[in-house]
């Protein structure tokens, strides 16, 4: 119950995309907030993207411009694309959610997460 799965990372070269993609119970597509998150050994776990339960998205400025945070409510699935990735972006990605609100980039919030993928990007 309240399992999250992520799937979709890899390895790429600078430069190029992938998109991941996070599958859980339904009722986390409708009235939860969800979030993306990185970690790597060397930072504490950072917010990338969030969306709110009403749709609204929100970016770490490191990623604006190149990441979109989408969900299908449909499929029960959140998104992460990812393009014009650099070297900086490799980093085991979560998705996670959380019935209430609350500030999205503090994973403190958050009450569901998943096992996380691995994305790495080459120079």
């Amino acid at each position: 119950q309240g399992q999250l799965v992520e799937s979709g990372g890899g390895s790429v070269q600078a430069g190029g995309s992938l998109r991941l993609s996070c599958a859980g119970p339904r009722y986390m597509y409708s009235g939860y907030s969800m979030g993306w998150f990185r970690q790597t050994p060397e930072k504490e776990r950072e917010g990338v993207a969030g969306i709110g339960s009403d749709g609204t998205t929100y970016y770490a400025d490191s990623v604006k411009g190149r990441f979109t945070i989408s969900k299908d409510n449909a499929k029960n699935i959140l998104y992460l694309q990812m393009s014009g990735l650099k070297p900086e972006d490799t980093a085991k990605y979560y998705c996670a959610a959380v019935r209430s609100g609350g500030r999205w980039y503090d994973n403190r919030n958050y009450q569901y997460w998943g096992q996380g993928t691995q994305v790495t990007v080459s120079s």
